[in-house]
Order: structure tokens, then C-alpha cells, then sequence
């Protein structure tokens, strides 16, 4: 799409900006000696230029790893706990910084470090969005980091653009930003190729898209160009849209916020907002087992936007408790929806394609007539 379009796409965007996500990676925080303090204080001063126009910025920072790798002797390819008692050290020198630097702007900073245990509970995750509400109510700018010194899993697959994605929702972003060390997605890699063009606009994230994007990740971060497109892509179901942009620019963040600046990639928002708790139950929730429904099943839930009924399931898998989240399959196997299961996987397997007037009979209780309630179901075909 033209430079025309993302213009005009983004005027009515940015105009009346109240809540903005800032990822920033460490590519751009840190070298091989450590933190890079000018250019920490670069940004921290345009997002205190956001910051004083009443806007609410929450940064999500990477970094920790990186800048606690330059005070540890550890080789180049460090073991996960190296890497864990890296972030340790490193993440007091990253908060450090950020503390200084904004607090001569008279802004204090709060620190949050998250991992997908804390997302994935519903308890904790509305925790976390109250205490961010919180803090930006009396103008404290919160910064959000992945908890590497306890997150093994994350260290070996996750990363701070998929984080970025969760906390826009958590928080209700109007826009998300990722600064990242190129200008945005390219219909080539321009670090490779002199013809590669910049993609202003893109409406819908694709499979192919996402395999031009691969393997374009920088030596000091776990995600490329495919992880910020998967994290648009998250932040393009809760109706948020992004901006991936060049953070090594000076003013880059002024400009992605300026309707009239056509610098980076704008991905728009898809479909119908998803609510906080349906992306909840989309994208936080890791599903603990699965449901095969039949045909009949499939279209009352997909189409129909009715419960799943037990008359519906032809097999389960996994072991689950109530409250869990499963995911539902069609019977050529693809998983189309997912949602909060209202029996467990043993209730589930003595009901499985009876009646919803059987259940009491059988279980000698009944807790309802679903065993996913329509409220606690998100299809998945809307979002891909």
C-alpha cells in the first residue's frame, strides 16, 4: 500500500492519543560493552515529551540480559543460567538508568517484571492491569520486562515483542510502537538488497507475509521482523494498532505519533476489538488439553455462536480442571476456537456425547448444560 494510504489511515489513529505501549529492543539499548546510556537518554527524552502531553506510556524494555552479560564472565554462548543470573545483574543497571535519566524530567519510573505464569492467570494478569492503572493515575510511567532470572521457557522461545503485544491489551492501548534497528517491513532484507522497499501500511497479516519477514532478527535479540509482526498481529485483534519503526532515529517516537510523518510500518487493526478477557483467553492462557467436536458442533459454536454442548464431544485429550482453558478442534483436526472448560477432562470423558439432560444422572451433579459456556469461548478463525 502507498504512503498515501498510511497517512490516511493513521490520522484518525493517533488523533486523541490516551494509552501508548513502547517496546524497545535491546539492539537498541545495549553493544558488547553494556548499556548504551546515550542513547537511553535519546528516548527517555521523547517519551517524555509524550508523557507531558498527558498521554500514558507504558515502556516494555529488553535489555537486562544484554547489559548484565558485560559485568559477568560469560562466554558468547551462555547457558540458561548464566543467562538467568545475567538478567539478575543486569536488569538493577538497566532500572538504574532509566531512573536517572527520566528523573530530570521530573518523571518517576515503576519497574514490572512479568512471565507467562503471570499472564496466563486470570487473577494475576487483572492484578498486574490494576497496578499499572494505578500507577499511571498518578503519573508514573511503568516499565515492563520479562522475568528472565525465573523464565526458562521464555528465554529459549519468548520475547519482548510478544510481551508488548499482551501488555497493550492488558492495559488498553490505543497504539503500540516497537522501535526496532530497521525502518520497518521491507519487501526485501534492505540490508541485503538496494531495491528493497519499504511496506508503509499493511492491512491483514498473512502466512506469507510472515515468511518474507523470517529470519531477520539482529545478533543481540531473540526476535526478527516475523516475532513483530506475529506481536502486530496479537495487538491487531484487541483493535490496537501498530507501528513498527526505526528507534535509532532521532525524534522517532515524536514522528510515529505525528498523523502527518509516514516513517515505519503502520499494521492496522482487524475485525471486531476482541475484550481484554477474549484475548485473555486467545493469546495468555496456554490450553492444558483438547476437544474434538463433530460437524453439528462445529457449526453451533462457529456460525451459531452457541455453547458446546457434551452431545457435541467425540474424544478429549490432556487432563484438565474447570477453568482451564482447552482448545476445540473440527473433525479434520484443525483447531478453530479455544475457551475455559466448565467440567474437568475426567467429568468431560464420562459425559462425552450425552445429552445435556444426562449429566445429572451420570455425574450426580450438574453444573450446567455447556461444557464451554459461549461466554468463555474466542474462535480463532477471526483472528488468523
Amino acid at each position: 500500500m502507498t504512503i498515501e494510504s498510511q497517512l490516511e489511515a493513521k490520522r484518525p489513529l493517533v488523533a486523541g492519543l490516551q494509552r501508548v505501549v513502547v517496546k524497545i529492543g535491546s539492539s537498541l539499548l545495549t553493544d558488547p560493552d553494556g548499556l548504551r546510556t546515550t542513547q537511553i537518554e535519546t528516548l527517555a527524552r521523547e517519551l517524555a515529551a509524550i508523557h507531558a502531553r498527558g498521554v500514558a506510556v507504558t515502556l516494555v524494555s529488553s535489555g537486562a540480559i544484554a547489559a548484565g552479560r558485560s559485568r559477568l564472565p560469560i562466554g558468547e554462548h551462555p547457558t540458561i543460567p548464566e543467562r538467568q543470573a545475567a538478567a539478575a545483574v543486569g536488569q538493577i543497571h538497566l532500572m538504574s538508568a532509566y531512573e536517572e535519566v527520566f528523573s530530570e524530567y521530573g518523571i518517576q519510573v515503576a519497574q514490572i517484571l512479568l512471565d507467562a505464569d503471570d499472564l496466563a492467570s486470570r487473577h494475576r494478569y487483572m492484578n498486574a492491569a490494576h497496578a499499572v492503572e494505578t500507577l499511571q493515575q498518578h503519573k508514573i510511567l511503568p516499565i515492563v520486562n520479562e522475568n528472565d532470572t525465573v523464565s526458562i521457557d521464555e528465554l529459549k522461545f519468548g520475547d519482548n515483542d510478544h510481551l508488548s503485544s499482551m501488555v497493550a491489551s492488558l492495559v488498553r492501548a490505543d497504539l503500540l510502537i516497537i522501535l526496532s534497528d530497521v525502518g520497518g517491513m521491507y519487501t526485501a532484507n534492505p540490508a541485503r538488497e538496494q531495491d528493497a522497499e519499504r511496506i508503509p501500511l499493511i492491512a491483514r497479516i498473512d502466512a506469507p507475509l510472515l515468511a518474507r519477514a523470517r529470519g531477520r532478527g539482529s545478533s543481540v535479540a531473540t526476535g526478527g521482523m516475523e516475532s513483530k509482526l506475529r506481536a502486530a498481529r496479537k495487538a491487531a485483534t484487541a483493535g490496537i494498532p501498530t507501528i513498527i519503526t526505526d528507534g535509532r532515529v532521532t525524534g522517532a517516537l515524536e514522528r510515529a505519533i505525528d498523523p502527518t510523518c509516514d516513517e515505519g510500518t503502520l499494521i492496522l487493526p482487524v475485525g471486531d476489538r476482541l475484550g481484554r478477557r477474549e484475548h485473555w483467553i486467545a493469546f495468555s492462557v496456554k490450553p492444558r488439553g483438547s476437544l474434538h467436536l463433530d460437524k453439528g458442533a462445529v457449526i453451533a459454536v462457529s456460525e451459531e455462536g452457541r455453547s458446546l454442548l457434551p452431545s457435541g464431544l467425540t474424544a478429549l485429550e490432556g487432563r484438565f480442571e474447570a477453568g482451564d482453558c482447552v482448545s476445540l478442534f473440527d473433525p479434520q483436526g484443525h483447531e478453530f476456537a479455544r475457551g475455559l472448560a466448565s467440567y474437568t477432562s475426567r467429568e468431560m470423558a464420562s459425559i462425552l456425547g450425552k445429552q445435556s439432560g444426562e449429566v445429572e444422572g451420570i455425574l450426580g451433579y450438574k453444573m450446567g448444560s455447556s461444557i464451554v459456556h459461549r461466554n468463555d469461548l474466542v474462535l480463532l478463525n477471526s483472528l488468523e
